[in-house]
């Protein structure tokens, strides 16, 4: 499922124009995305939880040439699934 398609299940369920399923995606995907920023989590009881994790730096790879290269720190957004969401799928 694409955001297209996630924007008209959530217009045809929420019984709502698309314009402001879109709307309501969008505001969604900023509220979580300004809240990782400032390196807090974001917990949706029963669906999961967004988190930031740190990446230690550390040594690699170039495949094409074998030469290591050294990856810098990063923080990564990460997302750890509830229990009614495992029970979902199941």
């Amino acid at each position: 499922m694409n955001k297209t398609e996630l924007i008209d299940h959530i217009a045809a369920t929420a019984d709502i124009s698309k314009a402001a399923a879109a709307r309501a995606l969008d505001a969604v995907i900023d509220g979580v995305t300004t809240t990782l920023q400032k390196n807090d989590s974001v917990t949706l009881v029963g669906f999961g939880t967004f988190s930031v994790s740190e990446r230690a730096a550390r040594t690699g790879r170039n495949p094409r040439t074998k030469e290591e290269i050294t990856i810098e720190a990063a923080k990564v957004p990460k997302f750890k699934a509830g229990k009614a969401l495992k029970d979902a799928v199941n």
